[in-house]
């Protein structure tokens, strides 16, 4: 399972980078809203940090307006992966896209059905949103396991990019659901490392090593 780390920020990035498991970025308009500069130029920045796919957003809801920046997108690096909301005109541009070589994120994804369709226009990625669903009282992980079979069901090349993940337990989950990649904020990415017996662990080991240390003096 790949992981991506879902901001704009450069620094987030570049530590993620450091960690040694960090395989692209995602951003989106509210990411991007918090970061100053142009956005080609943070674009271009984060694909020259990671060596792997990097989602840049339309804002665009007309067929025409996210085609233009589609092909805007897909322009500033190599990497980009152009992502479109799943609505009935950012399908059509998912297929152009499709039809055109470009790479495609379909974002706000909340049901099979809406997988479906994104598989059969081209998609190189869906993005069902888990934490939104379980906001509302629904089980967003069950999403997950049902486009996987969907796919596997059709042999659809389009990846499972599970997004809006809130917790270490939603990653696990996605692994054990086969989603193709988790997209992660950066402090639940930190929050994968962590453990409490390693911790405490690592701390006896130390004081066992000073203890023998200054035993030997």
């Amino acid at each position: 399972m790949q992981f991506f780390v879902d901001t704009a920020n450069i620094d987030e990035i570049k530590e993620a980078q450091a960690m040694g498991v960090l395989d692209g970025v995602t951003t989106n308009p509210s990411l991007m809203s918090k970061e100053s500069g142009n956005f080609d130029e943070i674009i271009r920045e984060i694909c020259e940090i990671v060596d792997g796919p990097v989602s840049a957003e339309v804002v665009s809801t007309d067929f025409d307006g996210m085609m233009a920046e589609a092909r805007k997108n897909a322009a500033i690096h190599e990497q980009v992966v152009v992502k479109i909301p799943i609505i009935l005109d950012g399908l059509k541009a998912v297929k152009a896209c499709s039809n055109e070589g470009i790479r495609t994120n379909v974002t706000l994804c909340f049901s099979p059905t809406q997988a479906l369709m994104a598989a059969k226009a081209g998609a190189s990625y869906i993005s069902p949103f888990i934490g939104r669903l379980d906001d509302l009282g629904q089980d967003g992980m069950d999403l997950i396991a049902t486009i996987r079979q969907i796919y596997n069901n059709y042999g659809f090349e389009t990846q499972v990019l599970a997004a809006s993940l809130r917790s270490t337990k939603h990653v696990v989950e996605c692994a054990l659901a086969g989603a193709d990649v988790v997209t992660l904020p950066p402090d639940v990415l930190k929050k994968l490392l962590t453990h409490p017996l390693t911790d405490s662990g690592l701390e006896r080991f130390l004081a066992d090593w000073k203890s023998w240390e200054e035993g030997k003096k």
